[in-house]
C-alpha cells in the first residue's frame, strides 16, 4: 500500500512516524548481496559499573595530587517543487568543481555547499532508505545549486556480522543514485556509534562482532575515573594491539577503508570527491568526554577525562616513568570535578592554583593530547596511503567546543584532548599533524555567534572559530566548516558566510574555506520559508567573499525559484507517491 505524501517526502529525516516500520525499507532489495541483518540492541551506548561516584571531588591523593600554587508536520512540497525545474543558467549557478583541500579550480570563486544526509540513510536490510523521498531530495538540492552531499557509512552496518566480511548494498545504490543526480560526496568512514550524541535520531552500534570483544574485554572501551565504559568508539589506548581477533582497532579501520575504495574505485574522484575518516565519538577527533546518553554529561559541564582503562594507564605510566615521575603514573587526576561540574567547582580546572596549570597538570595534559594526536595521525597516515592517486581528499573533524571558552583552563576543551588554555594553542598541532599529510581541517560550530551562547559559561564560538583560522592558517592546511546545530534562519546564514570568507581579525588571506557541509536533509529543510532561505544562502556561498549582491537582491532571487516551481508541485507529488 502506498504511504502518504508526508510519509513519503517527509520521512527523510528519519524521525519516528506513526505506522512507519522504523527500519525496512518497502522498496525493492539492491541487487548487492544481502547477508543476515542483526538489529540494534536496546541497550545504551554506556555500559556503567560505578565503583564509588561519591569520590568524585575528592583532592588525588599522593601524585597525582594537582599541586596548589599561591594559596502540526511540517510542509515538505517546495522539495517536490525543485524536481521539475529547468537547470539554472550559466550565469545564475556555476557547475562548480569542487577541488577538496582549498585549491580552488581555475578562476572559481565561492565556497561549495554539501548537504548532510540523514544517518538512517541506508537501512539495516541493506537498501536506501525511503528511496521516492531520496530521489525528489537530491534533485532538489541539486536544482538549489549544492555541490554534494555528506553521508555517513556506518561500520557497524557494512562489516556488521562478521570481521572481514563487508556487504557495500544501500551504499552502492546511494551513491549510484548521487551521481546521477550531479552531486559530489563526502564519505564519511564512521566508526563510532550513532546514538548518544546531539542529533542522533536512530542507534547503529558498533559491529556486533566487536561489541562481543568489549564485552569479554571492557577495556577496550574508553573509560572514566568512576568505572563508567563508553561504548562510542574504541579506546585509542589499543589502536596498534592484535584485541580484535587477530587485528588491531586500527588494521580494521585500514581494512574497511581499503574495501571502500575496491567497491567504489570507479566513482572515486569524480563522485566521491573527499574521504572523511572518523577518529572518535560523533565522527570527530576527540575523546568521548562529554556523552550525553542516560544523563551523564548536560552542556554546560565539563566533562571528565576517559584515560582509565588499563590500555590507557599503562600508557600513562610508561610516560611518567620516561620523565623521571613513577608516581604519576598511577591514574589521572582525581580532582577535576564530575562531568557536569564548572571549572571553579574543581581544584584542578579553578582559574586560581588550579593543577592543570602546574607542573603534574602540564605533564598529563601533554601526554593525554599527545595520545589523541598520535591516533590521528596513525589514521591519517593510513587513508593517505589507501586513497593515494585516487583523487580525494582526506578530511578530520574537529569538535567545536565553545564553553568555558572564556575561562583560564578551558576544562572542556582539555578534558576532550584538545590542550588549549589561555597561555597554550591547542589548535595548531593538530592543524600541523594534518598538514603533514595533505589533510583538511574540518570544524564544526561555524554559525554559532558568541551573543546566542549562555555568557555565565563563557562560550564564545566566534572566538574559538578565529583562533582555529589562525592555526589552520598559521600551518598552511586547508579549513572547512560545519554548522553544529540545525539553523535555517538568516542570522546563522550570515555568521557561517562571514566565517567561510577567513577574514580573521579584519585580515584577508585571499582565502576562502574549501567547503561548508550544512546539517542536515530533513523536514524542516524543506518548510517553504526555510527552504527559500537555504536557497538564497547556497547562492551567497557560491559567489564568494568578493561578490557585490546584496542579500535582498539574492533574496529576490530565490524568491523567484521557489515561485516558478509552484504549479509542478501537484505533479511532482504524484509521482513522488507510486
Amino acid at each position: 500500500m502506498a504511504m502518504s505524501l508526508p510519509h513519503q517526502i517527509g520521512a527523510i529525516s528519519g524521525a519516528p512516524l506513526a505506522g512507519d516500520s522504523g527500519g525496512a525499507s518497502a522498496e525493492a532489495p539492491s541487487s548487492a548481496t544481502v547477508s543476515a541483518v542483526w538489529r540494534s540492541p536496546a541497550a545504551s551506548n554506556l555500559r556503567v559499573s560505578v565503583q564509588n561516584t561519591s569520590e568524585a571531588d575528592r583532592v588525588s591523593p599522593s601524585p597525582p595530587l594537582s599541586p596548589r600554587r599561591g594559596g502540526v508536520r511540517p510542509d515538505l512540497s517546495v522539495a517536490a517543487q525543485a524536481l521539475m525545474t529547468a537547470p539554472a543558467s550559466a550565469e545564475e549557478v556555476e557547475d562548480r568543481e569542487y577541488v577538496a583541500g582549498g585549491a580552488q579550480a581555475k578562476d572559481r570563486k565561492g565556497v561549495p555547499v554539501f548537504v548532510m544526509m540523514p544517518l538512517d540513510s541506508v537501512t539495516w536490510n541493506h537498501t536506501v532508505n525511503r528511496k521516492k523521498a531520496m530521489n525528489a531530495s537530491l534533485q532538489a538540492l541539486k536544482s538549489a545549486g549544492v555541490d554534494g552531499i555528506m553521508m555517513d557509512v556506518w561500520w557497524g552496518l557494512v562489516e556488521g556480522e562478521k570481521p572481514g566480511e563487508y556487504n557495500w548494498g544501500g551504499y552502492l545504490e546511494l551513491l549510484e543514485m548521487a551521481k546521477k543526480h550531479g552531486l559530489k560526496v563526502q564519505a564519511v568512514m564512521s566508526f563510532h556509534q550513532c546514538g548518544g550524541n546531539v542529533g542522533d535520531s536512530v542507534t547503529i552500534p558498533l559491529p556486533k562482532w566487536v561489541v562481543e570483544e568489549i564485552d569479554k574485554d571492557p577495556d577496550l572501551a574508553y573509560t572514566d575515573q568512576w568505572g563508567r565504559r563508553n561504548y562510542e568508539y574504541l579506546s585509542l589506548g589499543c589502536d596498534t594491539l592484535p584485541v580484535l581477533k587477530g587485528r588491531s582497532p586500527v588494521q580494521c579501520y585500514s581494512d574497511f577503508m581499503r574495501s571502500f575504495r575496491d567497491t567504489f574505485d570507479h566513482l572515486l574522484g569524480d563522485t566521491v570527491v573527499e574521504i572523511q575518516v572518523g577518529m572518535g565519538p560523533a565522527g570527530e577527533l576527540r575523546y568521548p568526554s562529554y556523552p550525553e546518553a542516560n544523563g551523564t554529561w548536560k552542556f554546560p559541564g565539563i566533562g571528565a577525562f576517559q584515560c582509565y582503562d588499563k590500555y590507557m594507564l599503562s600508557s600513562l605510566k610508561a610516560a611518567a616513568e620516561a620523565v623521571g615521575k613513577s608516581e604519576w603514573g598511577n591514574t589521572g587526576p582525581t580532582d577535576a570535578g564530575q562531568y557536569n561540574n564548572w571549572p571553579e567547582d574543581t581544584n584542578f580546572f579553578k582559574k586560581e592554583g588550579g593543577g592543570w596549570n602546574g607542573p603534574y597538570g602540564e605533564f598529563f595534559l601533554s601526554w593525554y593530547s599527545e595520545m589523541l594526536i598520535a591516533h590521528g595521525e596513525r589514521i591519517v597516515q593510513s587513508a593517505k596511503n589507501i586513497f593515494e592517486n585516487k583523487g580525494v581528499k582526506i578530511s578530520v573533524k574537529v569538535a567545536g567546543i565553545h564553553w568555558h571558552y572564556g575561562t583560564r583552563s578551558h576544562a572542556p576543551e582539555l578534558t576532550a584532548g584538545y590542550y588549549n588554555t589561555r597561555f597554550r594553542d591547542g589548535y595548531l598541532p593538530i592543524a600541523q599533524m594534518l598538514a603533514r599529510h595533505g589533510a583538511v581541517f574540518n570544524f564544526t560550530c561555524i554559525e554559532m555567534r558568541d551573543h546566542e551562547q549562555p555568557q555565565d559559561a563563557l562560550c564564545a564560538p566566534e572566538k574559538l572559530v578565529r583562533q582555529v583560522a589562525l592555526a589552520t592558517q598559521q600551518a598552511q592546511v586547508p579549513l572547512a566548516g560545519e554548522n553544529a546545530l540545525p539553523r535555517y534562519d538568516e542570522t546563522a546564514h550570515e555568521q557561517i558566510l562571514e566565517a567561510s570568507a577567513l577574514n580573521v581579525d579584519g585580515n584577508s588571506s585571499g582565502q576562502e574555506m574549501c567547503a561548508f557541509t550544512y546539517l542536515r536533509m530533513n523536514p524542516d529543510l524543506f518548510q517553504p520559508e526555510n527552504w527559500r532561505r537555504f536557497v538564497a544562502f547556497v547562492k551567497k556561498m557560491g559567489e564568494g567573499k568578493d561578490a557585490h549582491k546584496c542579500w535582498e537582491q539574492v533574496e529576490r532571487e530565490a524568491e523567484h525559484f521557489v515561485h516558478v516551481t509552484q504549479p509542478l508541485v501537484q505533479e511532482a507529488a504524484v509521482a513522488l507517491m507510486h
